[in-house]
């Protein structure tokens, strides 16, 4: 892991401290390593409160107030970074794969990033709109179910669906006890054997479209996400990811 430390610089006064965290949370949330790498150095007991030797990754701190080291180096917050990633099929959207596999971090390996994590999940056969970022907060925000923002998915099926199967999409299924349901479902296109769905989501659950769609018996072929609120993938490449502008940020602040 490349490491970079920033040297502490002098601070703002704060009208109240933000909410304390687990040490290892803070360490992700500064924008050094992933929770897991942060473990692994407080494990190593390389990591300092206050000029106190840490071994309990649990332990609560304040990143913004508490005096945190690492390797005798102080740990202060990166500058906030939102992207946008136009994931491809096949990629896991994790740090580390057990398993070997390719992961969206890959797509990102050549741009001077802090540590930034991933805005909720595409699954691997799922692909488009991924958001990447180290403010934790604004990521809680879009992924709070309070907050219903939107998520827009076109979608490849293996079938000819007619207003009536529109219908029975619409009103839902109950898979495994949970009832599963779609905010919209609207035909965009058919042709030969297959067609495609514009599937419009307020809330997050597993695999939620596929098991939607399998409750049917229902095939799906691909599944891309094009928007988040009003944020539009638009023509960003497949594999490549940029920066948002403030006005593609003001979009999603929650």
């Amino acid at each position: 892991m490349t490491r970079k430390f920033i040297h502490a610089r002098p601070e703002a006064k704060q009208a109240a401290s933000t909410p304390k965290v687990s040490l290892n949370r803070a360490l992700s949330k500064l924008g050094l390593c992933s929770r897991k790498q942060a473990e692994q150095m407080i494990a190593e007991g390389r990591v300092r409160v206050m000029g106190k030797v840490v071994s309990n990754p649990s332990l609560r701190v304040d990143p913004d107030r508490d005096r945190i080291t690492v390797d005798g180096e102080r740990i202060v917050a990166e500058r906030k970074v939102y992207l946008m990633l136009n994931k491809p099929r096949g990629l896991v959207t994790t740090r580390d794969d057990p398993e070997g596999r390719g992961t969206v971090y890959d797509c990102i390996a050549d741009l001077d990033l802090p540590f930034v994590s991933p805005v909720g999940r595409l699954d691997k056969a799922s692909e488009g709109l991924l958001l990447m970022t180290n403010d934790t907060r604004w990521a809680n925000g879009l992924l709070d179910p309070a907050s219903h923002v939107a998520k827009t998915y076109h979608v490849q099926i293996a079938s000819m669906p007619d207003e009536a199967m529109l219908a029975r999409f619409r009103t839902g299924a109950v898979v495994d006890g949970e009832l599963l349901t779609a905010s919209s479902i609207e035909l965009l296109r058919s042709g030969g054997r297959t067609a495609w769905l514009e599937i419009m989501l307020d809330e997050g659950r597993n695999r939620q479209i596929r098991r939607l769609l399998g409750a049917f018996d229902i095939e799906v072929l691909r599944l891309v996400r094009v928007a988040i609120g009003a944020l539009q993938l638009g023509d960003l490449a497949k594999g490549k990811a940029r920066h948002l502008t403030a006005e593609e940020l003001a979009m999603v602040r929650v």
